[in-house]
């Protein structure tokens, strides 16, 4: 049997937005159709497996995700049998669901269950029918993901060795932020929403006490309106000041919760250039990088 070609990756400066939102490793992509309890039919997305959660995108040029589910709780994948010709169902069971995925070949079927079965057991599985090469690739991404795992435990523990330090000095290092964290004021912030639009509408920044956050964001629905939330640090969470407070466990997940919220309507603000592609400046560079581009005095 002739091995099919893999899909081709989306270009790379999409894939370089896409790695700066979700700081993770992408592990395996394609498109998948999938049903989740909220979906009523099944939705065709390009989908990536990063880490253990799966971005689903409205194609391969969207940048920005539209639903996200993490998988490192798999209890279980399981088989469906399929009237329909040369597409492979399985199940995801879940804690709290059931999700439903169908490829659009057979093939790509057993990569899917492959990669996920990989990341989640942390072992490559033997009851998947897969080429050499392909086995192969499975056992690079079981190294790279118990290395990521390895430095994600250490993290807590640096950080306890450093928190007399003011926060500015090792933010950058101990926690990957979301791509759209700049170090500028809330003057700045909306002067950079309103001067390039184009590149997003939603900007994390520090709280005007250095240890909080504070979201500004741009909407435009009669008109262009400018608009401020505070984001509590509370313990290892966040909380952002709503009429009813909600409280995630990382900044990723706030700048999620506006994304979700709003339907897509807010995108993170995202400044790059050719140059910053290969290596990304830290929060400082990127905001003093901002103040010169944008004329911010």
């Amino acid at each position: 049997m002739m091995a099919k070609k893999p899909p081709k990756p989306a270009p790379r400066k999409i894939f370089q937005e896409r790695l700066k939102i979700t700081a993770l490793p992408l592990y395996f992509e394609g498109f998948l159709l999938v049903k989740r309890s909220e979906y009523q039919e099944y939705k065709r997305y390009w989908t990536e497996l990063r880490g253990t959660t799966l971005f689903f995108y409205i194609d391969k040029k969207n940048t920005i995700y539209v639903d996200k589910l993490d998988i490192i709780d798999l209890t279980r994948l399981t088989d469906q049998n399929s009237t329909e010709k040369n597409c492979a169902k399985f199940t995801l069971v879940l804690p709290k669901e059931e999700v439903q995925l169908k490829t659009e070949n057979t093939e790509s079927g057993q990569e899917w269950r492959g990669f996920i079965l990989t990341v989640t057991e942390l072992s490559v599985p033997l009851h998947v029918s897969l080429l050499p090469g392909q086995v192969i690739r499975l056992h690079e991404v079981l190294e790279r993901e118990k290395k990521r795992r390895i430095e994600t435990e250490r993290i807590p523990s640096s950080s306890t060795e450093k928190e007399k330090e003011p926060i500015e000095d090792y933010v950058d290092v101990l926690t990957p932020m979301p791509a759209c964290f700049y170090t500028v004021s809330r003057k700045e912030a909306t002067e950079m929403l309103e001067k390039n639009p184009s590149l997003g509408n939603m900007i994390l920044r520090p709280g005007s006490d250095s240890r909080n956050y504070s979201i500004t964001i741009r909407q435009e629905i009669d008109m262009p309106r400018i608009k401020h939330y505070k984001v509590m640090s509370v313990g290892n969470n966040y909380t952002i000041e709503l009429e009813k407070p909600v409280t995630l466990p990382n900044l990723f997940s706030v700048i999620d919760y506006f994304m979700k919220e709003t339907r897509g309507n807010l995108r993170p603000f995202i400044y790059s250039t050719d140059e910053t592609l290969g290596q990304e400046p830290n929060t400082e560079e990127r905001g003093e990088r901002l103040r010169k581009n944008l004329h911010i005095a």
